[in-house]
């Protein structure tokens, strides 16, 4: 197995278009990392160009040790899991599978001791006999992945494999890719996996580390939780986290010695000291505030969160019952915020109540208004 590279890599098409801006990036040998972002931000065409299927503008691509600008998709030791699974119909799961080995002209008892191997892992020996028209989509994308297993490639890429499976599905489909990294690493196989998905369930489930694009940039490298508590941006906060990190323009105000910040509809929310370190010097400027759906707290009339600071009360305009949670959405001002608060069968929460709701700035998050980076990386 081996590390990827990318150095500076470009990519402009014909008319003009620039699609990826001088990625810089290294994804470690046996790592599960996962490119996450919007439509259009550049993460399929990306990988594509890891797999040769794509040409690349400017900058290199290393695989391992090796420089594959150059070097044609079969060349670049690697296997690629498609959206649409790409089997071919008329062949069935077995000959599917051992297509790509015998081009490669290996000896027949090597090509079914590695079918065999595949099979099992993803439970589908019994499928070995029939043709993908007979089987399930999550049947069919199991068959795709055992394919890519049995060449045992320096790198396995994805480009969207679950997309086209029901909810059900995905979840089974992506526990088994998880399995699978998992075992090949336990049978000595550091397997790099590059993984392309809109969904960021599935970015923040499957990867080591996430890469957030965004119009072809990337916005930050991390592992999924360093994502969520430290977003580096304002993108990436408000694109990691479901329901979406609230985002509210404010100002930094100080009075008597204490900060706050304030909405465009004059709203106050008190920052506590290491927030107030961090913001001293934006004292009268606009920020971004940020506060995520689950630290806005629904505080009742006999609890303490009633009577503490930064709780507030705001009409409710609508309830979403999740099953083991509610979603609150109310507006302050012209901002439309969400909370996500546990599901308490003895205080239900109605459409066009008035709920009193504490919202934890101990972990918000400020950004600068203009760069939209984090001010916590700063002051760092």
């Amino acid at each position: 197995m081996a590390e990827v590279t990318l150095k500076g890599v470009e990519k402009t098409y014909p008319n003009g278009f620039k699609a990826v801006h001088g990625i810089n990036l290294n994804i470690r040998e046996g790592e599960f990392m996962v490119f996450v972002g919007p439509s259009g931000c550049a993460k399929s065409t990306t990988l594509r160009m890891i797999a040769g299927l794509e040409d690349i503008s400017g900058g290199d691509i290393y695989i391992g040790d090796k420089r594959v600008n150059d070097l044609p998709p079969k060349d670049r030791g690697i296997s690629m899991v498609f959206q649409n699974y790409a089997l071919y119909p008329h062949m069935s799961v077995y000959d599917n599978m051992a297509f790509g080995l015998k081009q490669q002209k290996l000896p027949k008892d090597e090509i079914q001791e590695r079918i065999a191997v595949a099979a099992k892992t993803l439970d589908i020996e019994h499928l070995l006999d029939n043709k993908p028209g007979e089987m399930s989509g999550g049947q069919r994308q199991r068959v795709a992945l055992g394919r890519a297993m049995v060449r045992k490639p320096d790198v396995f890429l994805f480009d969207e494999p679950l997309s086209n499976l029901d909810a059900k599905l995905r979840v089974s489909t992506r526990v088994s890719i998880s399995q699978l990294h998992s075992d090949l690493k336990r049978e000595g196989q550091n397997a790099t996996m590059i993984y392309v998905t809109h969904d960021q369930v599935e970015a923040m489930t499957l990867g080591d580390r996430i890469c957030v694009l965004n119009q072809g940039k990337i916005m930050q490298v991390d592992t999924p939780m360093n994502l969520y508590q430290y977003p580096a941006n304002k993108f990436v906060a408000g694109f990691i986290g479901s329901p979406a990190m609230n985002l509210i323009k404010s100002k930094i105000i100080e009075i008597d010695g204490v900060m706050s910040v304030e909405s465009e509809s004059g709203v106050c929310w008190q920052l506590p000291q290491d927030k107030q370190a961090i913001a001293r010097d934006k004292i009268g400027q606009w920020v971004w505030f940020g506060v995520r759906p689950e630290h806005i707290q629904l505080a009742h009339q006999d609890d303490d969160l009633a009577v503490a600071v930064n709780t507030q009360t705001h009409p409710v305009d609508v309830v979403e019952s999740m099953g083991n949670e509610l979603y609150l959405y109310f507006t302050v001002g012209d901002d439309k915020l969400v909370a996500r608060v546990p599901f308490d069968g003895q205080h239900i929460a109605k459409s066009g109540d008035e709920a009193l709701l504490h919202f934890n700035t101990a972990q918000c998050h400020l950004f600068d208004l203009h760069t939209e980076q984090s001010l916590a990386l700063n002051a760092d």
